[in-house]
């Protein structure tokens, strides 16, 4: 199972990549989390953040295909992984 937990972190790091790469986007996800860019950047790493991130995109099925899209995964990869992430 780590093996899983690696892979949906990194396939979260990428979404949340992906998702500051839009400045509205990110300013999105920042009201909705409450943090600061600093704050992101020092929690960045953590599974919870990178759940939230992944929710985030589920919440606007738009953004979760484009993103999916851009990543070249399907949209159902990144609802299983933020599962993963919250099981972590």
């Amino acid at each position: 199972m780590p093996r899983v937990e690696t892979n949906a972190e990194a396939l979260a790091l990428q979404a949340l990549v992906w998702t500051l790469g839009d400045s509205a986007r990110a300013a999105r996800l920042l009201d909705l989390t409450g943090l600061d860019p600093a704050g992101l950047r020092a929690r960045a790493g953590e599974p919870a953040l990178l759940a939230a991130t992944l929710g985030f995109l589920e919440a606007h099925e738009p953004d979760l295909v484009a993103c999916a899209d851009a990543l070249g995964v399907a949209p159902a990869d990144l609802v299983a992984a933020r599962a993963g992430l919250e099981r972590a």
